[in-house]
């Protein structure tokens, strides 16, 4: 028997501590679907989220991150237009210059009231509720 599931990926949402405002770092993808993106990616076979999120933020802005707290899960089928994922978002802190390696063609800091466009993903969504969550402390509400 042949089980078609969602495949399980991370995004970080990385303040920088060391500057004023607390900036976030944001990717500009090399590989279709082209725009700005939270860093992250799949969750390799048998690694946590945790480590991925780790990995993925050291692979593309070449950061140490420290995981703050795991901020909410997106699982809308349509997400993500080449597969059905969802993804574990997590807040993180980082200190340093951030520089885009890996997937990631260029990489900018930006405060979360100037975010470039477009946004790839449901990232807009994400940094929308992130916003919220950060200026009223309120978390995103659960879709039924």
């Amino acid at each position: 028997m042949s089980y078609r599931n969602p495949v399980p990926t991370v995004d970080i949402i990385i303040e920088l501590v060391d500057r004023p405002q607390r900036p976030i770092v944001l990717i500009e993808r090399r590989h279709p679907p082209y725009g700005w993106a939270l860093p992250g990616g799949f969750v390799d076979y048998g690694e946590s989220v945790e480590t991925a999120a780790q990995r993925e933020a050291q692979e593309e802005t070449n950061l140490q991150v420290e995981l703050i707290e795991q901020f909410q899960v997106y699982s809308d089928p349509n997400r993500d237009p080449r597969q059905h994922t969802l993804s574990v978002v997590f807040l993180a802190t980082a200190q340093g210059n951030p520089t885009a390696q890996d997937d990631a063609k260029d990489l900018g800091i930006f405060e979360l009231w100037q975010l470039p466009s477009p946004l790839c993903f449901d990232h807009d969504r994400i940094l929308r509720d992130y916003r919220h969550y950060r200026h009223y402390g309120i978390r995103p509400r659960l879709l039924t």
